[in-house]
């Protein structure tokens, strides 16, 4: 037993070695011999499915295709490098506790998915259920809220009513003096909801897409969607014409630009959408907070960065950049709420363009032209539905008929008048 642990002591210690050796390697060699994750193939004159958008929700679907529906022949085409539209542009909350039946249907399929992703793809996409908590700051936003929870227990979701003195507890930074401007009369949470790295979650995607033949096509920017009559045939890119049987488009706030490219006039708005993120301090909040009343959001990265998000600026826009007064006004209700973050300098600040429909829903459709279909319009909740989205969608294009949960989300929705109202319900659709 002396020798074996002996032994075992030496393993490690060799282990220790060789990994201090190999990091010592791979950091002179400024990433040039690093093994790539997945391939940088050229285009093929024709595929079977191409799906336009290689952020999170395209590349889930390709993923879906492959994995799921055994389609093999697929292409991703993305105009910059994958992850880098909205997928690396947001704040990465999830949750599922939305109150329309609808709603509750595609983020707690896609919450579940979130729950074994990471052992799917085996990547580790970093998600962590440290619990989403939603904060009511009048009497009349408590009592909706108690209503809310009753709603989203009924789906089978898990959320529960907290006190100020619980919320106190479980955040101890927040102040709930009741003469502050916003003051904290309770709140609700979903302890499964949570955070995950967004890039790993593209990076997860689209390896294990890769594994499975799916070409991923990166610089690669779509310029014309190509018809023959009602039905369409390929893609015109910076790159050359590609033919397919089938296109999905899933190009977040640039939906409604490509949908003109073929003839199609979405009912969506483009706006920006702003965050950002403090210097790194020990951790001190480990869960997610959200205040629809100010539109504020906050949790802590595992850098020990604060991550803060706002609503959508009030003007239509494709920048990646917001306005001053939002940062403002977030920073304001922050500082109030959360009187240590006052001394705390800003590192930096982004946006992401969402596109965002009347109802606040998404659109995951077939279009009037045979084989094409979109997935967009998802607002401010695009990155917590990725897996669910990705899946629901590979699903509709495959069959060419949506399933179950994916049938409300339907363009003819606009027709029958039968929307799923989220603004009114939630508030704030993050």
């Amino acid at each position: 037993m002396k020798g074996s642990a002996n032994g075992m002591r030496a393993l490690r210690g060799g282990a220790s070695r060789y990994s201090i050796f190999a990091l010592a390697r791979n950091a002179l060699s400024y990433h040039e011999n690093w093994q790539k994750a997945w391939r940088s193939p050229e285009p093929k004159p024709e595929y079977d499915v191409i799906i336009v958008g290689g952020g999170g929700h395209g590349l889930a679907t390709a993923y879906y295709l492959a994995s799921v529906h055994g389609v093999r022949n697929i292409a991703v085409v993305e105009k910059g490098w994958i992850g880098g539209g909205n997928t690396g542009r947001n704040t990465t909350i999830i949750r599922s506790n939305y109150l329309w039946d609808e709603s509750a249907g595609i983020y707690e399929h896609a919450l579940k998915l979130w729950e074994g992703m990471s052992q799917e793809l085996n990547f580790n996409v970093m998600f962590s259920q440290r619990g989403v908590l939603t904060l009511a700051h009048s009497e009349h936003e408590l009592k909706e809220m108690r209503r809310r929870v009753e709603a989203i227990r009924l789906n089978g979701i898990d959320s529960e009513v907290m006190s100020p003195a619980q919320i106190k507890q479980l955040v101890p930074i927040i102040d709930t003096n009741p003469g502050i401007r916003y003051p904290v009369m309770g709140g609700f949470i979903q302890r499964r909801g949570g955070t995950a790295r967004h890039d790993a979650v593209a990076w997860g995607y689209a390896r294990a897409a890769d594994d499975l033949g799916v070409d991923i096509i990166q610089n690669c920017e779509v310029t014309g969607i190509l018809r023959d009559g009602g039905k369409v045939t390929g893609i015109e890119t910076s790159r050359g014409t590609i033919k397919a049987k089938k296109v999905g488009v899933v190009t977040a706030g640039h939906s409604g630009v490509v949908a003109s490219m073929a003839g199609l006039n979405l009912p969506i708005d483009s706006r920006p959408l702003q965050a950002l993120v403090s210097e790194p301090i020990k951790p001190c909040i480990d869960t997610v907070v959200m205040s629809n009343a100010v539109h504020m959001y906050i949790s802590q990265s595992d850098k020990g960065e604060l991550v803060f998000g706002a609503g959508v600026d009030s003007y239509n826009s494709y920048s990646q950049r917001g306005s001053i007064p939002t940062v403002e006004s977030l920073l304001a209700a922050a500082v109030e709420l959360y009187p240590i973050v006052s001394r705390l300098r800003v590192l930096r600040t982004w946006g992401g363009i969402v596109d965002t429909c009347p109802d606040a829903s998404p659109i995951i459709s077939k279009t009037p032209v045979d084989g094409l279909y979109f997935n967009c319009g998802w607002g401010t909740g695009g990155f917590k539905a990725t897996p669910g989205s990705g899946h629901v969608f590979a699903d509709l294009i495959a069959r060419d008929e949506p399933n179950a949960i994916a049938a409300p989300f339907s363009l003819k929705r606009f027709e029958t008048g039968y929307l799923i109202d989220e603004h009114g319900a939630a508030g704030v659709a993050h």
